[in-house]
C-alpha cells in the first residue's frame, strides 16, 4: 500500500513540477538569496505548545504529542500557525514536518502514514503561502526534515540504508505535496545528513527533476555539533553538493552563534542562514528572549554581512519574525566566497596549503603495507587493528590511509568494520 501511493505521488510530482512553474519559482528565490536577507517564519513546535491543546486534538490520547499528526486531526491549527509568520512578514514557511519520518512515527504506531502526514504537511504549508503571494511577493514553502531520533555516528541502533530509506520516504510525500525545496535541519550527525541527501537522490532520479535542498546544524554549547564536528569541518563535509543555503538553527540562542557564524560566512560558497532559539531554556523549558533581543543580536550579525537567510527556531514567535523581517528590509546581503585551495574534513577541518606542508599520511592502517594490521584484521581483532590507526594519528599524521584490499576475505565486511 505504501510503495503504490509513493508511486502515485511520484507521478503527480512529474506532472505538477511543470504545472506550478517550479524552475521559475526557485530560479527567483536564487535570485532573491544573492539581492536581499531572505526571512523565515518561526517556531512550530513551542507555538504548538502554547496552545495547549487536549488529547482529542491529536486524534487520541496514544497520539498525544505528536505535532506531525495535527497536520491530518488539527490542518487548521497548523494552517493558522503558519498564516500568523506570513502576515509577520516571513518569506519561507516550513512545513509541520519534523519528525514525520516513519523511524519518528513508528513511536506512535504512525509508521506507515509516513508518506500521508508528510504530504498533508507540505498541503497546508503550499495552501497558506499560494493565498498570501502577492505579485509583489512570494511565498516558498520549505519541507522540514529533522535528525530524526536516532544518529549514525552519536546513538546508533540505524544502518545508512535505513535512514536514506526513511528520508525517501518523508521527501516524497513533501515534495508531492508541495514543498518548492527541502530543508535538512537542527542536523546532528554528518553521516544522517548524508543518508538523506542520499534519499533525496533516489527521488530525484525516480522523478527526473532537480529538487534543491538547504542544510542547517546545530552547534551545541561546546562548539561542535553532536557528532563531534565544527562548523568549519561540517561545511567541508558537504560543500561538494548544490546547496540552496548551508546554515545553523536551534540548540543556542544567537549570541553563542556569533564565531560559528561568523567562519561559515568566510568560507561559504552558498548562502549562509542562522536560526537561532530566543535563546537557552530555562529550567521549566522556557525560551526567554525577547523580539528585541533577538532582532539586535542578528542585526549585528547582518551589519556584519554574514547571512543571506534569518528566522526563529525554538521559542521564536511571530513578533521575533516581524522585528526580523523589519531590520531585514535595510540590510545588505552577504556575498558568496570562492573556494580557495584543498580542505578535508574529519572532526576538524584541515586545509592543504604552504602553511600545513608537509601533510602526513599515516599508512599502517593497510593489509598491504603492515604484516601486524593484516594478521589482527585476519583474526578478527578489529578494535586492536583501530589501535594502529590511533597509534598514527598521535604520532602526528594529518590522514589516515585504509586498505583491506585482500581477494581471500570478505573486503566489504572489514572495510565497513574498521571503519565503524
Amino acid at each position: 500500500m505504501l510503495l503504490a501511493k509513493i508511486l502515485g505521488g511520484l507521478r503527480y510530482i512529474e506532472q505538477n513540477l511543470v504545472a506550478m512553474n517550479y524552475n521559475d519559482r526557485i530560479n527567483i528565490l536564487k535570485v532573491r538569496l544573492s539581492e536581499s536577507i531572505v526571512v523565515m517564519d518561526g517556531a512550530m513546535g513551542t507555538s504548538i505548545q502554547g496552545l495547549d491543546l487536549a488529547a482529542e486534538d491529536f486524534g487520541g490520547f496514544e497520539f498525544e504529542g505528536c505535532n506531525e499528526y495535527l497536520n491530518v486531526t488539527r490542518p487548521d491549527v497548523i494552517h493558522n500557525i503558519l498564516e500568523s509568520y506570513a502576515e509577520a512578514g516571513a518569506d519561507i514557511l516550513e512545513t509541520n514536518s519534523f519528525g514525520s519520518t516513519p523511524l519518528v512515527l513508528a513511536e506512535y504506531g504512525l509508521g506507515k502514514q509516513a508518506h500521508e502526514i508528510s504530504f498533508a504537511a507540505a498541503r497546508i504549508a503550499r495552501r497558506v503561502s499560494d493565498e498570501r503571494s502577492t505579485r509583489q511577493r512570494t511565498l516558498y514553502v520549505a519541507g522540514s526534515m529533522g535528525p530524526t531520533t536516532r544518529a549514525i555516528s552519536v546513538t546508533g541502533g540505524v544502518t545508512w540504508d535505513d535512514l536514506a530509506e526513511n528520508y525517501y520516504v518523508q521527501a516524497a510525500g513533501l515534495v508531492e505535496g508541495g514543498a518548492d525545496f527541502l530543508l535538512l535541519e537542527t542536523s546532528q550527525d554528518t553521516l544522517n545528513v548524508k543518508a538523506a541527501l542520499h534519499g533525496i537522490d533516489k527521488l530525484e532520479n525516480e522523478v527526473g527533476k532537480s529538487i534543491p535542498v538547504a542544510v542547517q546544524c546545530t552547534i551545541e554549547t561546546m562548539g561542535t555539533m553532536l557528532g563531534g564536528q565544527d562548523i568549519e569541518a561540517f561545511y567541508t563535509s558537504i560543500e561538494h553538493r548544490d546547496l540552496l543555503w548551508i546554515g545553523m538553527n536551534c540548540a543556542t540562542g544567537p549570541e553563542f552563534m556569533r564565531e560559528h557564524l561568523r567562519t561559515l560566512s568566510q568560507i561559504s560558497r552558498f548562502p549562509v542562514s542562522v536560526v537561532p532559539n530566543a535563546g537557552l531554556p530555562d529550567e521549566d523549558g522556557r525560551y526567554n528572549q525577547t523580539p528585541q533581543l533577538v532582532a539586535d543580536t542578528i542585526k549585528g550579525f547582518m551589519e556584519q554581512g554574514w547571512v543571506n537567510v534569518v528566522g526563529g527556531c525554538c521559542g521564536t514567535s511571530p513578533e521575533h519574525i516581524r522585528m526580523l523581517a523589519q531590520e531585514a528590509k535595510s540590510q545588505t546581503v552577504r556575498r558568496p566566497v570562492a573556494k580557495k585551495g584543498t580542505v578535508l574534513s574529519g572532526l576538524e577541518a584541515l586545509s592543504i596549503d604552504d602553511d600545513t606542508r608537509p601533510v602526513l599520511v599515516g599508512e599502517r592502517t593497510n593489509v598491504l603495507g603492515s604484516r601486524r594490521f593484516k594478521r589482527l584484521i585476519s583474526e578478527g581483532k578489529i578494535e586492536e587493528a583501530t589501535e594502529v590507526g590511533r597509534q598514527q594519528v598521535r604520532g602526528g599524521a594529518h590522514v589516515i590511509d585504509v586498505c583491506l584490499q585482500d581477494p581471500d576475505r570478505d573486503e566489504e565486511s572489514d572495510i565497513i568494520a574498521i571503519l565503524e
